[in-house]
This record gives C-alpha cells, sequence and structure tokens, in this order.
C-alpha cells in the first residue's frame, strides 16, 4: 500500500513539473474580464460626461437616472466601474453619504437575487431563499431610508431585467424614492441592445432615459492602444512579437470593435504560448486561441439552451451550411422534419420566431428584416459561430447526439 501511494505521489510531481518555467505573464489578471485599469483610453468623452452627471451626489442631490447604449466590449461596464470607484473615493474623502451597488441582471437572473446582490452591496444581510420579493424589497428600501444619503445603484445587463416578470421590478425601483424620505436612489441602466426602452411601461421609460450615453465601437487603431496600455502590466517584456497586439486589433475591430474580446484574446494566446512552453507569444497562438475561443462560446452557450431552442439553432446551421440564404419559413420546416425524426411535438411557427429572436438576442445568430415584395417581408438568418462548433455543442444532448 506504502508503495502505491509513493507511486502516485511521483506520477502527480511529474505532471506539474514541467509547468510554469516559462515566463509568459507577469499579472495575468489585467487581462480578465472584470479587471478596471487606472485610466481607460478613448473613453475620455463618456468618464467626463457620467462623472458630470454623478457628482451631485457629492453634495447631497439625486442625481438624474442614467441609461448607457452600446455594443458588448464597448467600454460600458469599465466606464461606470471606473466612475462608481473614483466617486466613492472622493465621497470618502469629503465624508459624503453615498452609496454604491453594482449587480448583473444576467448573473443574477431573478428578481430576488437581484435584489439580494443590491442588499448585499449596501451592507444588508439577506437569505437566499425564503421572503417574498415584496419582503425583500421592503427590507432594502428600510435600510435605505437608514443610510440617509445617495444611493446610486448600477445594472448591467438591464435587458434582462426586463424581460422578468414584465419588468415589474424595474418599476419598483424607478419608483423607489416615493417610498423614501431622508435618502435617494439613482438608476444606471447598462445595455447593449438600443431596442430595450422601446418595450417598456412608458412610466419606467421616461424615468430611466433621464440621461442617456451612446458607446461606438472601438475601430483598429484605438484597439491597439488598449491592448499596448494592458500588455506593459500583462507580459514580460519582450514576450510578444511585433505583429501580435495588431493582428488582435485588427480581428476584434471586425467583430463590432469589441475590447472585450481583443483582451481576453490576448490573454488566450498567452495561455496557449505558455502551454507549449514557447519563448514569445505569436500570431499563430492567437490563431490557435480564436479557434479555442469560438469553441468554449458555442459549448457554453448552447448546452444551456432549451431542447427546442437547440433543435430551431440546428435545423439553423443545417440550412447554412446547404445554401446561402437562411429565411425564417425555411428554418420553421426543417425543425418540423426534425421533430418528426426524434418523436417530438412541434411548437407553433410563432413559437419559432420567438425562439428565433432569443437566439439572436444572445448572440449565436443575427437577423434582419428582408423585404420580398409581393411575396411579404421575411427574416434573413446568419450563423455567428461555426457550425461545426455548433454541432458539438447540440450532440452533447443524449437526445439530440444522432441529428
Amino acid at each position: 500500500m506504502l508503495k502505491v501511494t509513493v507511486g502516485l505521489f511521483m506520477t502527480t510531481q511529474n505532471l506539474f513539473s514541467n509547468l510554469g518555467r516559462n515566463k509568459i505573464f507577469k499579472n495575468r489578471s489585467v487581462l480578465v474580464s472584470d479587471f478596471i485599469p487606472l485610466s481607460l483610453p478613448h473613453r475620455e468623452s463618456e468618464i467626463t460626461r457620467l462623472a458630470q452627471i454623478l457628482g451631485s451626489a457629492l453634495s447631497g442631490t439625486r442625481p438624474n437616472n442614467a441609461f448607457m447604449y452600446g455594443l458588448t466590449g464597448t467600454g460600458k461596464t469599465a466606464v461606470v466601474r471606473y466612475v462608481s470607484n473614483m466617486l466613492s473615493e472622493e465621497a470618502k474623502n469629503r465624508g459624503s453619504p453615498v452609496g454604491l451597488a453594482y449587480v448583473n441582471a444576467r448573473k443574477d437572473d431573478t428578481s430576488y437575487r437581484v435584489l439580494t446582490q443590491i442588499g448585499k452591496q449596501l451592507n444588508l444581510q439577506l437569505p437566499f431563499t425564503g421572503l417574498s420579493v415584496a419582503e425583500v424589497y421592503f427590507r432594502i428600501v428600510e435600510h435605505i431610508e437608514k443610510f440617509r444619503g445617495i444611493i446610486i445603484i448600477s445594472i448591467d445587463e438591464i435587458d434582462n431585467l426586463v424581460k422578468d416578470a414584465s419588468g415589474n421590478l424595474l418599476y419598483k425601483l424607478t419608483r423607489i424614492n416615493s417610498d423614501l424620505r431622508n435618502s435617494q436612489v439613482s438608476l444606471i441602466g447598462i445595455t447593449n441592445d438600443s431596442r430595450v426602452l422601446e418595450s417598456l411601461d412608458p412610466r419606467v421609460k421616461s424615468s430611466l432615459g433621464e440621461e442617456e450615453l451612446v458607446f461606438g465601437p472601438y475601430d483598429s487603431d484605438q484597439l491597439k492602444d488598449i491592448l499596448y496600455a494592458r500588455c506593459t502590466d500583462a507580459f514580460f517584456e519582450g514576450i510578444l512579437e511585433d505583429d501580435v497586439i495588431p493582428y488582435v486589433a485588427a480581428l476584434a475591430a471586425k467583430d463590432h470593435g469589441d475590447a472585450r474580446k481583443a483582451v481576453d484574446l490576448l490573454r488566450k494566446a498567452g495561455e496557449v504560448a505558455e502551454r507549449t512552453s514557447a519563448n514569445k507569444v505569436s500570431t499563430e497562438h492567437v490563431r490557435k486561441a480564436l479557434t479555442e475561443i469560438e469553441v468554449d462560446t458555442a459549448l457554453e452557450i448552447v448546452t444551456k439552451l432549451p431542447l427546442h431552442s437547440k433543435l430551431i439553432l440546428g435545423s439553423i446551421t443545417d440550412l447554412y451550411q446547404k445554401k446561402q440564404t437562411v429565411v425564417t419559413g425555411d428554418v420553421v420546416a426543417q425543425y418540423a422534419l426534425l421533430c418528426k425524426r426524434i418523436g417530438l411535438e412541434v411548437l407553433t411557427s410563432r413559437r419559432v420566431s420567438e425562439i428565433i429572436n432569443e437566439l439572436d438576442m444572445v448572440g449565436v445568430i443575427t437577423t434582419r428584416i428582408l423585404n420580398r415584395g409581393r411575396f411579404g417581408r421575411t427574416k434573413k438568418i446568419v450563423l455567428n459561430l461555426e457550425p461545426e462548433n455548433i454541432w458539438k455543442a447540440i450532440k452533447k444532448d443524449e437526445l439530440l447526439s444522432a441529428i
């Protein structure tokens, strides 16, 4: 028994003996998505504008609610967190009663979880379960009232909260000041979807949209500046080959100027180089990293989809591989064939169309209205992920492994 234990220990030692010898990263955490850098290149005007909006909190006046629009990776969250951190620091210096809370409505995906996260960040202890949403809301209002100051609540991916119970919690939050006498609350909404406000109750819409900031996509040169600013702290000197950052920036610029994707891709390329014991990070490592990210993205998104959503996505993928133009009617027909093959009841055409919209919202596909003249209008559908990666993810579902 002793010999077996020693042997196992030696094997474990050997697994790690060659890891970590090559020095690629100086500080890997600089390249993680939630890292807030000391400077945000090319977002100076947005930072200044948000600071002007929130600055009145320091003198005890409630700032206007603000809504932040922009595609993924355009710096919305980073700007809000950056300005919030500075505001918190200045409030402490002045002795101003300013409280801050940040919640991501995609991660905390119910009204209850959103409220408990807000409470937690305002130093209010709440149980994970067991209370009604109304009771949690009441306790938060009571806690804020005792604070006797200004509370700023930032809600990232607020579109997910809009969908929850027809925006009921959002309505409560926009009306929270009517339940307060000694404190006031301001809201910052962050979204990738500029259409969110259109679906809101007009009363909520007018309250949330007091100030609006639009974040445009970064171009290739701006992305290079962002990456150069990060890589100085992230990598040891001379580790990146000269063409790596321009290459990563060019790839991200094609994808709607997504700075988050650019930073993730640079980190992943470094990890690929580290894993293969390379002395430098090259564009070949970037290409391998890109493939891995696309596979990971597909697996993460697609494997979590409901069964019929997977079938509809499979139908789109099948049609996409067979011909250039994929439209809603063809998807409905192909989906019905797949359902028949595995013995499932077919959803209505209307529900299929709704699921196609949902797939568009999560970024797996892109749709646009196609006018066919006297034949009416339909939706043209384009895949945003590689078909092979989608099939790998779909076939992880045992019921769909044969399709």
